[in-house]
């Protein structure tokens, strides 16, 4: 019976990992705003399922896309399952609500952490497609607080950790 029994090693560190991202989203709720220079750059897949953003967003972003948890966010909500946060783009106010599982990375550059996620599989064991990868998710290069994303990764220079680099070839 126990030879039955494997040990997805991978799954269960990708679990982990999302658990701390939603400990530190949870502390920067009960907080009220990241503490000291601490700020979050979060990549998820737009049209994974549970993600809830308003249509023009979706339109700019079809595939995936980078937010900043910095100065202007509101209403930070975390459960078991995902976060839901109040931001601005272009002026708009928008609010989006993320599962975790939609997340593919979570990092924070004042500190050179970073975590790199696998697409969580649905039901039917398939993963969400993600066809354009390697584009950045950030069209016109700003962030929601009108900062270049490519200017504060340069600044910042923040490390994301792939978990491939640890798997068995």
């Amino acid at each position: 019976m126990s030879d039955d029994v494997e040990l997805d090693y991978d799954f269960m560190m990708q679990r982990a990992l999302r658990y701390l991202m939603r400990d530190v989203l949870a502390l920067v709720a009960d907080v009220g705003d990241a503490p000291g220079e601490h700020h979050f750059y979060i990549e998820f897949l737009t049209g994974a399922p549970g993600v809830s953003i308003p249509q023009f967003l979706l339109d700019d972003y079809p595939e995936r896309m980078t937010i900043v948890l910095q100065h202007q966010f509101e209403q930070l909500t975390i459960d078991d399952d995902g976060f839901g946060v109040t931001l601005w783009f272009k002026g708009k106010e928008a609010r989006l609500e993320i599962p975790f599982a939609a997340v593919t990375s979570f990092a924070d550059p004042s500190v050179q952490f970073g975590l790199r996620f696998e697409p969580v599989e649905d039901e039917d064991g398939d993963a969400p497609s993600d066809d354009n990868a390697d584009i950045e998710a950030e069209k016109d290069g700003t962030t929601d607080a009108g900062e270049t994303d490519s200017d504060n990764k340069e600044k910042d220079g923040a490390d994301i950790v792939s978990l491939d680099a640890f798997r068995k070839k």
